[in-house]
């Protein structure tokens, strides 16, 4: 009980077709992994981010500004990419 067999999940492939259209899917497959690649860039973006927040927290800080980064929506998609801001922390402690 509770198991799909390979009744159930042609069944419900049948379902989607149907609803969908088979000529939206591919597009909606695309749109699914254009999302995917960018949420595993953006994650990978915040790990290199952590790691580099705590190697510059052991070095002395020093006075450049920092570059201006460019989010890009998949990788070498320059159509949809756009400058980020990031915020400064101005707090004194």
């Amino acid at each position: 009980m509770g198991r799909l067999g390979p009744t159930e999940i042609i069944l419900i492939l049948v379902v989607i077709i149907l609803l969908f259209g088979a000529k939206k899917l591919p597009d909606m497959a695309r749109s699914l992994g254009k999302s995917a690649r960018i949420l595993k860039s953006e994650a990978k973006a915040m790990k290199s981010e952590g790691q580099d927040n705590t190697t510059a927290a052991s070095a002395p800080p020093h006075d450049e500004a920092p570059a201006q980064r460019t989010i890009q929506a998949a990788p070498g998609d320059v159509t949809s990419s756009r400058p980020v801001t990031e915020p400064t922390d101005t707090t004194k402690r």
